[in-house]
């Protein structure tokens, strides 16, 4: 383990001396190893091993002030700055229900933390057992250092040197027939929905995908739209400052931003929101599909932007503003409407 880890370690200086501007996830994939594999190359130098004390680390979060919380998928990068408040943990799922840092924590897919240095920066990164990156956490020049200096002092593994990697498992994609779908009833169900989360239960009560889902829809409820319409409800959105809420996410983790989006930045293959408080990275080039999608609850129908790639995996998906008990924003309704005509 030593002898590979000295050899990549190898490796990964050459490849950032010769690649200067690439980064860590990036410089994984071209190496054919794992992001958390190359972070725990620096263990002991630039990197601290913390123990799997997960819960308890994240709920000392708070004491780090305003931080800068980033979440990922293969495509889509959500990065939200504020202070991690009303943390709490079920057999379900964790909850960061902050004003600004709102996040869903699936802790059964989380199993490796690290506090790393790296350009000037200090940052928790945390990782599931395959070394793919769940939740990153930035300080800003606004955190309390020291708060976060006693955090991993208090939880440096000292007991380990090294992680222990399980190999990648192949995505697989498989569908059901539409025969075999209970189509009729998975439509009376989705019509008869009180609340947009029980959108997933449906899911796993009728064996279905989300594309799929959305193809057997009823009538009305979900539209494929291209990628022009997502851009210009967003551009909408920034000229006329209607709030939204944007979920990125991956197995580990959603990060929800709910506010404004105001400066749109296209940039070669990505669309950018860089805002003060909120930025995201958008790949177009990986969209495959895009589906304006209306949901029931008891507070009115809801309407979502969608957005898929090519094995089906949701991208990104965006709402309007509003919390539960209350309708959605009209102006947000009526826009996503005449644009998805």
């Amino acid at each position: 383990m030593e002898t590979t880890t000295s050899t990549l370690k190898l490796k990964y200086e050459e490849y950032k001396l010769a690649n200067p501007k690439k980064r860590i996830r990036d410089i994984a994939a071209d190496l054919q190893v794992s992001e958390a594999e190359l972070l725990a190359t620096g263990l002991g130098e630039t990197v601290t091993l913390l123990k799997k004390d997960l819960e308890n680390i994240l709920k000392q979060v708070k004491s780090l002030g305003y931080v800068m919380a980033l979440t990922r998928n293969e495509y889509c990068v959500s990065e939200r700055k504020g202070v991690y408040e009303n943390i709490s943990f079920s057999p379900h799922a964790g909850l960061v229900l902050g004003e600004d840092i709102d996040l869903r924590l699936f802790m059964q897919q989380w199993q490796f933390a690290f506090a790393v240095k790296e350009n000037g920066r200090e940052s928790l990164q945390f990782f599931d057992q395959e070394g793919v990156a769940i939740h990153k956490i930035y300080l800003t020049d606004n955190s309390n250092k020291q708060a976060y200096d006693e955090l991993i002092s208090q939880y440096q593994d000292l007991e380990n040197n090294g992680i222990q990697i399980s190999p990648a498992k192949p995505s697989v994609h498989t569908e059901l027939p539409d025969t075999d779908i209970e189509v009729a009833a998975f439509r009376q169900s989705w019509v008869s929905m009180q609340d947009s989360h029980e959108f997933f239960g449906l899911l796993r009560r009728y064996k279905i995908n989300r594309i799929q889902a959305l193809r057997l829809a009823p009538e009305g409820y979900a539209k494929k739209v291209d990628l022009q319409a997502f851009k210009s409800i967003a551009e909408t959105c920034s000229a006329q400052q209607i709030p939204v809420m944007v979920f990125v996410g991956n197995k580990g983790c959603i990060q929800i931003h709910s506010g404004n989006i105001t400066k749109l930045v296209p940039m070669g293959p990505w669309f950018n929101v860089l805002d003060p408080e909120f930025n995201l990275h958008l790949r177009e080039d990986a969209i495959a599909e895009v589906w304006h999608v209306v949901k029931p609850s008891t507070d009115g129908d809801v309407n979502s932007i969608e957005i898929y790639d090519a094995n089906g995996e949701m991208i990104v998906q965006v709402f309007g503003k509003r919390k539960p008990g209350i309708p959605e924003l009209t102006e947000w309704r009526e826009l996503v409407n005449s644009v998805c005509k």
